[in-house]
């Protein structure tokens, strides 16, 4: 089976098993991840045979999505593994690989967002929820947060992120390995998270801890989707406001089985203050 198909099957057909590994992982399981601790700060250092694995089977890029200020490594059609079978890839699925819709409009968001709302945004710490590539985080970082954590329960997805700071002349920014969604309720300004309501529980749950966060440290919330089904079916969907919509690039759609837009929504729940 090509990669490409394979990454259909991800979008589509797989991503219950994601959403159950959000919900179980607590850490161990795959060699590389008994390799790494939880958490990574500026100038830890990267496994050198993955870091060759990923600059070889990765293609750098920052065209055809919505925010050609960010160079990113990504599958692309002219990387092996696009047609290379999947059982061949020797980690967990690639979702970091793909930048998805969701995303793209956060990332371009921040770039917007501190151009129009200066004194609103710079200074800012952000959570980036489900970083996958790390774009949120970088364009955070790029529009002037004084802080940003990025989370993702792949520890192949941290080292790429590092990658991708590199590629953008950035720090790495701290990132935690971990399913932290439940946990405390953490001091965020703002958290940001696109493309993770594919799977009920795991929309339940990300629900009630955004709400939670909301409650406890009036933290702000942006969630970027570009209308998937399971998205705007979902309960959430009366306690988002419309922020923006932006218009996909012609690959992403391509990519995306059609999808022509994606949307930021700021999530204001109205029983915030009440107890959850």
């Amino acid at each position: 089976m090509a990669f490409c198909s394979w990454k259909w099957l991800l979008l589509l057909g797989r991503q219950n098993t994601f959403a159950k590994a959000w919900r179980s992982r607590r850490g161990g399981g795959s060699s590389v991840r008994s390799k790494r601790c939880c958490h990574w700060s500026a100038g830890k250092s990267l496994d050198p045979e993955v870091r060759a694995f990923l600059e070889e089977n990765t293609e750098v890029t920052s065209s055809g999505h919505l925010t050609p200020e960010i160079r990113l490594r990504l599958l692309t059609p002219r990387c092996r593994f696009w047609k290379e079978k999947p059982d061949l890839w020797p980690y967990g699925d690639p979702f970091w690989a793909i930048y998805w819709p969701g995303g793209q409009a956060l990332s371009r968001f921040s770039f917007r967002y501190i151009l129009d709302n200066p004194r609103i945004v710079k200074g800012r710490s952000v959570l980036d929820l489900g970083s996958g590539c790390g774009a949120t985080a970088i364009a955070a970082v790029m529009s002037g947060a004084s802080q940003v954590l990025a989370n993702d329960i792949d520890p192949i997805a941290g080292m790429a992120m590092i990658l991708n700071c590199e590629l953008n002349h950035l720090n790495p920014f701290p990132i935690t390995i971990k399913n932290i969604i439940n946990s405390e309720a953490g001091n965020w300004d703002l958290i940001v998270l696109g493309d993770m309501f594919y799977d009920e529980q795991l929309a339940d749950g990300l629900h009630h801890w955004l709400r939670k966060c909301i409650r406890i440290q009036r933290t702000e919330v942006l969630i970027g989707d570009p209308g998937r089904h399971q998205f705007l079916s979902h309960s959430i969907r009366s306690q988002l406001h419309k922020v923006i919509e932006y218009s996909l690039p012609e690959y992403t759609r391509q990519e995306n089985y059609g999808l022509t837009s994606s949307v930021v929504w700021s999530y204001q729940p109205s029983n915030s203050l009440e107890n959850c």
